[in-house]
């Protein structure tokens, strides 16, 4: 008897296994308890099966309630957000006093609780029970051989229980094997190089200096626009104080290493340039500032653990889930609600990195099809962000000002005059700031009565602007107006008084000297 309740118990599990793609997650030592789950629309069935029952009524609430709690600690484990257990005692007797009311569906009082079903099957009760089983899960087991020998029994349970445990064992082996595919050697390599680059810019005059920055290949979008794109990648390399830099080879220690280990080392480093290059492209399309920073690339690899989650759902769940979700939450909410963070860059690298992730696939999981439509995907993601970004920057008067500090440098004038006016049509708050550049161009030109209306509608606009006092002092001089002269080079002075260059000005208009 002892043999065919065992072996009852192993016969379900083999049909479930077998029939319905239930997985094993557990089997105790004695072989006596046996779990299985099966995931689908985020739920999981978990059906626990058991060799052995209660006397009393009472006994078997307390293990239903023990079953409850083990589940609720398994929580992390399981895969689905909701949960359903068929609980199945298997013995040679029921409990002596009334236990049918536990044959109704029983919860926790909580949010999302597991809800669980309990049957009771023994050799008087096994043509009720079973069926209602059966039919409660929704899966046929089909009947034992009743008349096998007690030999022949023993034989069959050996080789159930065999069946289950390399089942389990296989199950494990397998998670093991997808986090072990590679050795995270190149997320090493990556952090000396970026910790090396950061030197260089120490030595060179600073991390935090913006011409230095711009030199060394930082995302500067006037020389990207002009033909640099290299500077997609060489900004991957470049950290923007101690801070930042520390901060993101610490994500590229615990991101990069885990992908690594995933991905293989091959795949990795695809993953990692094509999600830095998309988020560089990214920031380009929508900002206008000097950024540089390996964000991106390691947004993609948030980008590539969430497409690994998609192949391999319950894997990922149970193992990482939840939290790199929270996670990439909390970065998306903290980047858009802190200006200095290029926001942009990061949705740009996690949406690229799971497209490179695609591209590449998972080792051992090539879907050529697949792939070749992310490659499709990436490339009109890429080519869409480079014309919305040279039309936005052309739009924005931020870049602008950029064109216009480079050309000053090489004296262009005329190309001074033009991109000011360009940013003018739409200047926000840099409309004074553009006048002002404008009006220098024009007082090379030597239009003095052009450089003068700018200059009188930059002061209108922002009456602490000593430079502009200083050009327009100068102006109404050349120009006779000794009056308006006096009164701009005094508002100058006013604003600047420990400046010397204002303080000549100051004495050669007014006549006054200065103490």
């Amino acid at each position: 008897m002892y043999i065919d309740e065992q072996l009852r118990m192993y016969h379900i599990a083999i049909q479930l296994v077998k029939k319905a793609d239930y997985d094993v997650i557990h089997i105790n030592k004695t072989g006596t308890e046996i779990w299985l789950e099966k995931y689908e629309r985020k739920t999981s069935t978990i059906v626990r099966l058991v060799h052995g029952g209660f006397d009393w009524k009472n006994h078997l609430k307390n293990d239903i309630a023990r079953v409850f709690q083990q589940v609720k600690a398994m929580k992390r484990t399981i895969t689905g957000k909701y949960i359903h257990i068929h609980n199945v005692y298997i013995d040679s007797h029921e409990p002596v006093d009334d236990w049918e009311i536990l044959k109704k569906p029983m919860q926790l009082k909580e949010k999302n609780p597991p809800k669980m079903k309990v049957y009771y099957i023994t050799a008087t009760n096994k043509e009720e029970e079973m069926p209602r089983f059966e039919r409660e899960i929704g899966v046929s087991i089909d009947p034992m051989d009743e008349d096998q020998s007690g030999e022949e029994n023993e034989r069959q349970l050996y080789q159930y229980k065999d069946y289950l445990v390399d089942a389990l064992q296989h199950k494990q082996q397998e998670v093991k094997h997808v986090f072990s595919f590679g050795k995270p050697l190149l997320s090493y390599a990556l952090i000396i190089a970026n910790i090396f680059m950061f030197f260089q810019l120490e030595n060179n005059g600073g991390s935090t200096d913006i011409v230095n920055l711009i030199e060394s290949g930082a995302k500067y979008n006037p020389a990207m626009i002009d033909g640099e794109w290299w500077r997609l990648v060489s900004s991957m390399f470049l950290h923007i104080g101690f801070l930042h830099l520390f901060m993101n080879m610490l994500a590229v220690y615990y991101l990069g290493t885990a992908v690594e280990r995933i991905y293989g080392s091959v795949r990795f480093l695809i993953i990692y340039f094509l999600a830095g290059i998309g988020g560089g492209m990214a920031s380009f399309a929508f900002t206008v500032n000097v950024s540089a920073g390996a964000s991106g690339a390691l947004f993609g690899l948030f980008g590539a653990l969430l497409f690994f989650g998609m192949i391999h759902k319950k894997i990922f769940i149970q193992t990482m889930g939840t939290g790199l979700l929270f996670i990439i939450a909390i970065n998306i909410v903290f980047g858009f609600t802190v200006p200095q963070i290029d926001n942009a860059a990061h949705l740009g690298g996690l949406m690229t990195g799971f497209l490179a992730s695609a591209l590449v696939h998972l080792p051992e999981k090539r879907r050529i099809t697949h792939q070749l439509i992310a490659l499709i995907v990436y490339v009109v993601v890429l080519v869409g962000l480079l014309v919305m970004g040279i039309g936005n920057n052309e739009q924005n008067p931020s870049y602008q000002v950029m064109m216009i500090e480079e050309l000053m440098e090489t004296e262009d004038y005329e190309a001074v005059i033009e991109h000011a006016n360009k940013g003018l049509e739409n200047p926000g708050e840099l409309e004074a700031h553009l006048l002002f550049q404008r009006s220098y161009a024009y007082i090379e030109l030597n239009e003095g009565e052009l450089a003068k209306e700018d200059l009188e509608r930059a002061i209108q606009l922002d009456e602490d602007f000593p430079e502009a006092y200083y050009n327009l002092a100068l102006i109404y001089q050349n120009r006779g107006e000794q009056d308006k002269a006096e009164e701009a080079v005094r508002m100058g002075y006013e604003l600047m008084p420990d400046d010397p260059k204002f303080q000549e000005l100051y004495e050669q208009i007014t006549g006054e000297t200065l103490n």
